[in-house]
C-alpha cells in the first residue's frame, strides 16, 4: 500500500499545471572526494539505489548482445556498469566520465570485481569525437544527463549518440524527470534520508532540481533518433524518464535466472521499491522480459 505522503505527491503532480524552473547543479563535475565517497557508498549494489540499479540493468541487458561494443555515458563510480558487464561477459564495455575521481573509483571497483571486459575513458559526453561514426553497438547511460548545463548540451549528447551508434544499434538512456512542485522534489529527495549519507540526500535534491522535462527528452530524441527509440516515463508522475530502443536479444533463461537471484538477495523494502518502479514504468509501456 503506497504511503499517504506518496499519494499526496502523486495527486499534487497530476493536478498542478505549472512546473518549477530548472536549477543547474552547483557542481557540474563531481570530483570532490567527500561527495564522491558519499555517492559511491550509497550507490553500490547493496546501497539505497539497489532496486533502481537492478531495474535499469535488466533494461540495458535487453539491448546488448554478445560481441557488442557498449559505451556507457557518465559511468561514475561504475556500479551500474559493473553489474551489466558482469552479466554480459562476451560484450566489451567502455566507461566514460569527465571526473577523474569517479574513474579512479570505478577502476578500483572493477579490479575488485575481477572484471576484464571494461575499459575507461575520460571525456565529455557532449563530444564523442574520440569514437568513429557508427562504431558503437549499444549506448547506455543511467541518471547522468541532469548534470548537463542546458538543453543545448542535452541535444549535443543525442546528436553524438546518433552519430556513433551503428544503424542496428541499441540504447537505454535514463534520467530523472523534472517534477512540477518543489514539495514533490523535497519528498523524493528525503524519502530514504535515514538510509543514506546526508551528502547523498543533498546531491539527490540538486539532481531532481536540475532534471530536464519529459518533453525535453521527447524533442531531442525525435530530432536525432527518430524511429530508433521510444521515450517512456513513470506513470503520470515522470520523476524518471527512459529512452529505449527495441530489444536486440532473444529471451535468455540464464540471464533471467541471474537477475532473479540478485533480486532474491535484496531486503524486503528493496523488493517493494523495485516492484513499485516496475509498475510505474510498466503502466506507461516500458517492460522487460528479463525481470518479472
Amino acid at each position: 500500500m503506497p504511503s499517504l505522503a506518496l499519494i499526496q505527491t502523486f495527486l499534487r503532480e497530476v493536478l498542478l499545471r505549472d512546473r518549477v524552473e530548472r536549477k543547474v547543479e552547483p557542481d557540474l563535475v563531481m570530483d570532490d572526494p567527500e561527495k564522491v565517497a558519499a555517492f559511491t557508498r550509497a550507490g553500490r549494489e547493496d546501497g539505497v539505489m539497489a532496486p533502481v540499479y537492478l531495474f535499469h540493468c535488466a533494461q540495458v541487458c535487453e539491448v546488448v548482445r554478445p560481441g557488442d561494443t557498449v559505451l556507457d555515458l557518465g559511468c561514475g563510480p561504475g556500479t551500474q556498469l559493473a553489474m551489466v558487464a558482469r552479466l554480459n561477459p562476451q560484450a566489451r564495455f567502455i566507461g566514460m566520465d569527465l571526473s577523474l575521481e569517479m574513474l579512479d573509483k570505478a577502476k578500483a571497483y572493477f579490479d575488485e570485481q575481477g572484471l576484464t571486459n571494461i575499459t575507461l575513458h575520460q571525456g565529455d559526453i557532449t563530444n564523442l569525437s574520440d569514437f568513429a561514426a557508427q562504431s558503437i553497438d549499444a549506448v547506455m547511460s543511467t541518471v547522468v544527463l541532469h548534470h548537463l548545463p542546458d538543453i543545448q548540451a542535452l541535444e549535443r549528447v543525442f546528436s553524438e549518440v546518433a552519430r556513433v551508434l551503428k544503424p542496428d544499434g541499441g540504447m537505454y538512456i535514463v534520467d530523472f524527470g523534472r517534477l512540477k512542485s518543489d514539495k514533490s522534489i523535497e519528498y523524493f529527495a528525503h524519502q530514504y534520508a535515514d538510509r543514506q549519507p546526508e551528502l547523498f540526500t543533498l546531491d539527490y535534491l540538486y539532481s531532481l532540481q536540475a532534471a530536464f522535462t519529459k518533453d525535453d527528452f521527447h524533442v531531442v530524441a525525435e530530432k536525432h533518433l527518430p524511429g530508433r527509440a521510444q521515450v517512456f516515463s513513470t506513470f503520470l508522475m515522470p520523476f524518471m524518464v527512459a529512452i529505449k530502443s527495441p530489444s536486440r536479444r532473444k529471451q535468455n533463461d540464464d540471464l533471467t535466472a541471474k537477475l532473479e537471484e540478485l533480486k532474491s538477495r535484496m531486503p524486503e523494502y528493496h523488493k517493494r521499491d523495485l516492484k513499485d518502479l516496475r509498475m510505474l514504468f510498466r503502466l506507461s509501456g516500458l517492460r522487460t522480459t528479463l525481470l518479472e
